[in-house]
């Protein structure tokens, strides 16, 4: 008689069954899906901003061959340039060929100095990320400082002017604030600061301070205003939170309160804010370049639109359109990771 807890044999089918995945892959496929999501969601702005880009240079006026050989220029020299740069084909040609380059890696060569586009682009962009490394530096501690204070003190005589205050300085246009600091502090006024930032070439903007400190108060100053509105706002919302009455019923210090409750929960709206503060900045700052002579991707495109030298237009305005998206990804990553509902969410696929 065979008894019932005798063990079975495990057939060819049992012992070749497929092992279920890692717990760590299933868990970190999700977040791959959602970042690659991202990625290809970006990578179409990117694409599109191109042709919207070569577009627009190709409507310039004037022609860059002409820019290039001169006004007094005979009208052979002009067509045989432009045919050497391949100007006289049809505009998508010369898109999928701008584009192929760009797959390559190849940037193209500047039509006023004849280098390469890259390294022009290169050392322009080391100068201003030194810039916006600074405003950023100054701009979202004080933004945070100034919001929270504000929030702490709402409704107050001072509360209501500083929001008066903030709103007339968003106001103000970029250049505009850069002109004012320049009457106050470099002209007019105290003679304490350089008018222009004409950097020695060769030696880092870390080392010569004195250029930096106009055009990053002026970024400073345009940025503030939103940002310190927005911390304010959240900060209040946060304060006003169940969660946080709670904390205060169950006796937790007022200090606590604020730092360890309420500022986390409301750093996460203001993290949106700071990535929109930052593209406007990065638009802001190609103004502030210009206003201060500053030696950065906004002085190279000024300077390259007024030669037509379209390579280095088209690659400044890419570089700076894919900076924008990559500072809008990461923000949308920092969100979903601070967020438990969002983190949730993303972790099971939804």
């Amino acid at each position: 008689m065979a008894h019932a807890s005798s063990p079975a044999i495990a057939g060819p089918a049992e012992t070749s069954a497929p092992a279920s995945p890692p717990a760590t892959a299933r868990q970190a496929w999700p977040w791959l899906r959602w970042l690659g999501t991202r990625l290809l969601a970006g990578l179409g702005a990117v694409l599109a901003i191109s042709v919207i880009v070569f577009g627009a240079t190709q409507a310039l006026p004037s022609d860059p061959a002409r820019m290039v050989l001169g006004p007094e220029a005979t009208e052979a020299s002009v067509r045989t340039l432009q045919r050497q740069l391949g100007l006289d084909r049809p505009v998508p040609v010369q898109y999928l060929a701008w584009a192929g380059q760009l797959l390559q890696g190849d940037l193209g060569r500047s039509l006023d100095s004849h280098v390469p586009v890259a390294a022009l682009v290169q050392a322009r962009a080391a100068n201003s990320l030194v810039l916006l490394g600074c405003v950023l530096a100054v701009l979202a501690p004080a933004a945070v400082a100034i919001g929270v204070a504000l929030a702490l003190r709402r409704d107050s005589a001072l509360d209501r002017h500083a929001v008066a205050l903030l709103i007339a300085l968003k106001a103000i246009p970029n250049f505009a604030l850069g002109i004012g600091l320049v009457m106050l502090f470099a002209t007019t006024v105290w003679r304490v600061l350089p008018a222009v930032s004409l950097l020695e070439p060769g030696r880092s903007p870390w080392l010569q301070p004195q250029f930096l400190v106009l055009p990053a108060v002026t970024l400073v100053l345009a940025g503030l205003p939103h940002l310190a509105r927005l911390v304010r706002s959240a900060m209040i919302e946060a304060l006003d939170a169940d969660y946080v009455q709670a904390a205060r019923l169950r006796g937790v210090p007022e200090r606590a309160v604020i730092w360890t409750h309420a500022l986390p929960n409301a750093l996460i709206p203001a993290i949106q804010g700071l990535a929109l503060t930052l593209s406007v900045l990065l638009g802001g700052t190609l103004v502030v370049e210009v206003v201060f002579t500053y030696p950065g991707l906004g002085s190279a495109l000024n300077a390259a639109i007024e030669m037509r030298d379209l390579p280095v237009i088209q690659a400044i305005v890419l570089l700076v359109a894919g900076g924008v998206v990559l500072i809008n990804l990461a923000a949308d990553l920092l969100t979903v990771l601070l967020t438990p509902r969002l983190r949730t969410a993303v972790a099971g696929g939804a």
